[in-house]
Parts: C-alpha cells; structure tokens; sequence
C-alpha cells in the first residue's frame, strides 16, 4: 500500500499575494520557501513543518471567497471548509491567538474538542483557518474512536483501509529506473538553480 507523509501541500487562492505573504510569512512567521511567477500570475510557498506546506496562487481577478464560520453548513456547490494547523504546545496556541487579534484578526476563544484545543480566525483572504493542539491524552491516530452515534455500515468496518472494496490491480514491485515518463512543468526551474550554484 502506498506509504503517506503529510500533505504537502493545500493549494489556495490570493488576488493580493503581497497581503497573503505579509500574513503567512510575517504574522504567523511560515518560511516563504518557493515561488513562481509570470506576468499576472504568482504561485508561491509557505512552509508549515518539515513535511507540509500551504500554497497560493495569485489570480488579480478574483474576489475573497465570503466569510463562512467554520463547520457551518451549506447548501449548493462547496468543496473546502477550513484549514487546521497543528501547533506544538498550548503556549504556543496563545500566541497564535495574541499575534491574531492584535494584528486586528478576529480570533475565536480556545474551544476543546477533546482531542484537540483549538482556537478559529481567518486570514486577509476569508479563508478559514483553525489552529489545533492535540491533547496528549487523547491520541486518536493511536486509539482511534467512532462517537458518531448513528454510523453508517461502510464506518461500521472499521478504521483500517478495507483494501478489497476495489477491483484494481497495482504493480507492487517499483523499480524507480523504469518509472513512467515524467512530462515537464513550470517549477523545472528549481532544478537549474540548485546546478547554477555547484
């Protein structure tokens, strides 16, 4: 089975890339580690940890997507909700908050979860984001637990991945010299700086 490492990265939309770097990098204090761009046209990250990053593309035409709080439902088309960061300790969730509402972000209070403390706002783009501390006494990831108190029979089989629910066939031996053919993309550029320095 394929073996996952974090996300590596959310991609989101900005009409102010400048704002958005001000606010990620500056504010919440995420390394700009990459960015791409044309005229019109950015495409840039910011590093969460050492595995996940969240990024934007800037599209000058856009409008802020509405405020929307946080796990409130709606109706029509929707995809995305909101984005939770995992921060390391609990001192670390009050200076989130501080840095937030001082900086004029609206900022919820700290709300638990049980698994998790949490605290809501929103970036200069409307996106919702929460920032989450986990609660060492309740570790869902190892002990996971099914509270919803009217599952259905698909949740019913548990939390391990049911690998015979698809008729498919994976070739589980990899060599990675016979990988398919990889088609060029715009971030090739990465490479030719990294054999500009040697």
């Amino acid at each position: 089975m394929a073996r996952y490492n974090g996300i590596n990265h959310l991609a989101m939309v900005t009409a102010d890339m400048d704002m958005t770097i001000r606010y990620w990098r500056d504010l919440l204090g995420m390394r700009l580690v990459a960015g791409l761009g044309q005229k019109n046209y950015r495409h840039y990250f910011f590093e969460i940890s050492k595995k996940d990053m969240i990024a934007f593309f800037e599209w000058p035409n856009i409008d802020k997507v509405p405020l929307k709080d946080h796990g409130v439902p709606v109706k029509g088309a929707f995809a995305f909700d909101h984005i939770s960061i995992g921060i390391e300790d609990m001192c670390d969730l009050t200076e989130i908050s501080a840095k937030l509402s001082q900086a004029g972000f609206w900022v919820s209070e700290i709300i638990d979860h049980g698994f998790i403390y949490s605290i809501y706002s929103f970036d200069p783009n409307n996106i919702p984001v929460e920032f989450s501390y986990n609660v060492s006494s309740v570790d869902i990831r190892q002990q996971p637990q099914m509270r919803d108190r009217y599952p259905s029979a698909i949740t019913l089989e548990g939390s391990e991945p049911q690998l015979n629910r698809w008729d498919i066939m994976v070739n589980k031996d990899c060599d990675v010299e016979e990988v398919i053919e990889i088609y060029p993309g715009e971030g090739e550029i990465f490479k030719e700086v990294i054999s500009d320095t040697k």
